[in-house]
């Protein structure tokens, strides 16, 4: 994980500078530059707009007594896909416009929620859920997602 943040640290702005300058071969520097700062206008709008749906979800899923970890996650992702446009660059336009979308915001969701159902249900398993002592055996049995759906584990049988 380290090394990938770390080729991303280094690979990132060298991919930027390259995009920018083949770009500003192919249009001219005033135009290019009228890119970037257009392009982080728009970041601007996009934050907002989809800010504001996401709240609005928020708010009915509490108003709905349903968790509203969904909406969080889109928050988040909205606000990172928002701070990607406002950089200027051409590459992290491209990953701030997939990350406000919401088709491509909704896979990119699945993906993180299935990540992490994985890992809390191994972090479970270690931590001797469903043991003598560990707490209510019936909630270490079934370990809820962001969806709500339950998945049956015996820690006995789960590799250690």
């Amino acid at each position: 994980m380290r090394l990938l943040v770390l080729a991303v640290a280094i690979g990132l702005p060298i991919a930027e500078f390259y995009v920018i300058i083949k770009v500003g071969e192919a249009i001219g520097p005033w135009w290019t530059v009228l890119a970037l700062v257009g392009t982080s206008m728009l970041g601007v709008r996009l934050v907002r707009s989809q800010g504001r749906a996401v709240l609005r979800d928020f708010a009915g899923a509490i108003a709905a007594g349903r968790p509203p970890a969904r909406a969080a996650l889109d928050g988040v992702l909205v606000f990172v896909g928002g701070a990607l446009l406002i950089v200027p660059g051409f590459v992290t336009d491209v990953l701030g416009a997939l990350l406000l979308a919401p088709p491509t915001r909704a896979v990119i969701r699945g993906q993180i929620i299935r990540h992490y159902a994985s890992r809390l249900v191994a972090h479970l398993a270690r931590a001797g859920a469903g043991r003598p002592g560990s707490g209510s055996r019936a909630a270490a049995e079934q370990v809820y997602d962001v969806d709500g759906r339950a998945i049956e584990v015996d820690p006995d049988k789960l590799p250690r």
